[in-house]
């Protein structure tokens, strides 16, 4: 059954197409309008997971779809314009369904006309999800336990801002955050809210800009992280609450409270308030409920140090993140929710399965070897892929890795990379002058799993999130100054552990490095420049070369440079 799930909204738009519990494909829809975080109703990317499967729009069975924000075109009656996207007025569903008092949706929004817009058959039966339901089955969907905390967390999404689900015996419980708050007066409790407050206090850009906050927090000092935690209260159900009566008087009173703060201290306060709230909230479902495995999704959880310091504070068996955890992994979580309720749980948890990758996009392998090729600035080095690349890499060259599918979700994770050597410490600042970044947080890395544990704190509770660089570990003293540019100032580092058999090319390449070098790790960061989304189409990838974004690229059949 070819199920199609979109995510429709100001930010973070996407689509994902399933065979039934088989994910075909999913793209955000920023890689194809190439605007970061862009948003609106994902018409691209759905094009583009049709074309890439090759399915055709008449064999789409099932059509799921979250209460986010849709053009006004198609609301039944008027609402009032919550933004713009390229020119097109949205509406907020979700708003609009409190207001009214009324389910379902459909009462609310023309879904013909919506389908008809998108090129699908009319009639095709329609699933709504919740915004926190999705995040969190997003989650567990890819675990194997029979006992877990799920947890989720964000700005915001059907009313409220965080979900407690709990698998035990069997059943999937939710204590708190599904559609039973959709009507509630709206707490004023978001911790994802507080965070972008700072972030754009700092002069940041909030929803986009918070990862620079994470990294710059750990250069300062948390002097006002009592002040910022003490407006946060934990109740005996480990509900978050605060005592904020708005969220402009949380705006208020947090940039307030950093005002006249450096800005390391700003970050530090509102990291560490950040992490002793969500710990006390945590800890207290999983100590009343003795679990101790624990999965996480919502955009709070981009934040790797958070995650790491809740799997160390909790001892727990195991901790997973789901890699889409942001707003872009709705429409994966979303078919998922249109599963359970169709098959139900004993079926769903039958299905589940742990992740190999996340490589959900097109694949241009047939295609950027001629577009590299044929461009007059370009050349093709002689030699195997691996080897030559590796040789360049030792050399202090920084070059790409575009290969295969496109990755899903926030990191490049070895199919649109760019590696660089972590041997020397200026690395980052040199690369990052080349890709106009401005980052507080090294470069991460990557390295094979049968090295991971010599140079890197791997556990049996962080090692599956380390195979999608969602948490933070402590380097191995013996390494931190043969590693210097990977290793941030508190002596960690965000590891990818990979596994030769999924990515045999990205593996060769550090392999022959190491043996080149005698370091086991190689710098992974994201292939794309400043305030730009991850590298997708051959032609972005040559565009990166020419203008000297990089020194050169492999593929899997060749490595190229420009010409000198």
């Amino acid at each position: 059954m070819a199920i199609l799930s979109l995510h429709s909204a100001l930010q973070d738009s996407g689509a994902a197409l399933f065979d039934d519990y088989s994910l075909l494909a999913a793209v955000q829809e920023e890689r194809l309008t190439r605007r970061k975080g862009g948003g609106g109703l994902p018409r691209r990317a759905i094009t583009e997971i049709l074309e890439a499967t090759a399915i055709a729009s008449d064999r789409v069975e099932a059509v799921v779809l979250g209460r986010g924000q849709y053009p006004l075109s198609f609301f039944r009656m008027p609402e009032p314009t919550s933004g713009l996207v390229e020119g097109e007025p949205f509406g907020d569903l979700n708003a609009a369904l409190v207001r009214a008092e009324t389910d379902p949706a459909t009462r609310i929004l023309d879904i013909e006309a919506l389908l008809r817009d998108l090129g699908l058959p009319a009639g095709v039966p329609v699933h709504f999800f919740n915004h926190h339901r999705a995040h969190a089955l997003s989650a567990l969907f890819h675990t194997d336990w029979e006992e877990a905390l799920v947890y989720t967390a964000d700005g915001g999404g059907d009313n409220v801002h965080y979900s407690h689900y709990l698998l035990r015996g069997g059943r999937l419980d939710c204590l708190f955050g599904d559609d039973r708050w959709l009507r509630r007066e709206k707490r004023v409790d978001s911790l994802g809210q507080a965070y972008g407050i700072i972030t754009d206090a700092l002069g940041f850009r909030a929803n986009r800009h918070e990862g620079k906050l994470t990294g710059l927090a750990a250069y300062g000092k948390a002097r006002v992280a009592d002040d910022i935690a003490g407006h946060f209260l934990v109740d005996g159900e480990g509900r978050i609450n605060s005592d904020f009566r708005s969220t402009e008087a949380m705006r208020e009173c947090l940039r307030g409270l950093v005002a006249e703060l450096l800005p390391e201290d700003a970050a530090a306060s509102m990291q560490e308030a950040l992490e002793r709230v969500m710990l006390a909230s945590i800890s207290r479902l999983l100590s009343r409920y003795r679990m101790s495995r624990l999965a996480l999704a919502g955009g709070v959880f981009a934040n790797v140090r958070l995650n790491r310091f809740l799997g160390e504070a909790t001892a727990l068996d195991e901790i997973f993140i789901f890699p889409g955890m942001g707003d872009e992994g709705l429409p994966i979580g979303g078919c998922l929710d249109f599963l359970l309720t169709r098959d139900g749980l004993p079926r769903w948890l039958g299905e589940r399965r742990r992740l190999d990758d996340v490589f959900w996009g097109r694949s241009f392998d047939d295609t950027i070897d001629a577009v590299l090729g044929n461009a007059p600035e370009v050349i093709r080095l002689p030699g195997e892929p691996a080897a030559v690349a590796a040789e360049c890499l030792a050399r202090g060259l920084a070059g790409a890795l575009y290969e295969g599918r496109m990755e899903f979700g926030p990191r490049a994770l070895g199919n649109r990379s760019i590696l660089a050597s972590p041997a020397d410490a200026a690395i980052n600042q040199r690369l990052n002058d080349r890709l106009q970044r401005s980052e507080f947080m090294p470069f991460a890395p990557y390295v094979l799993a049968e090295d991971a544990a010599e140079v890197f704190d791997i556990t049996p509770a962080n090692a599956y999130a380390c195979r999608f660089m969602t948490v933070t570990v402590s380097v191995k003293d013996a390494w931190r100054k043969r590693i210097p540019a990977v290793v941030h100032v508190d002596g960690t580092a965000r590891p990818q552990v990979v596994q030769a058999a999924h990515q045999p090319l990205y593996a060769d390449i550090l392999g022959r490095f190491k043996a080149r070098t005698g370091l086991p790790v190689l710098i992974n960061t994201s292939f794309n420049a400043h305030e730009e989304p991850i590298i997708n189409r051959p032609e972005e990838c040559l565009r990166a070369l020419v203008d000297d974004r990089i020194d050169f690229v492999v593929t899997r059949n060749a490595v190229f440079r420009r010409k000198r």
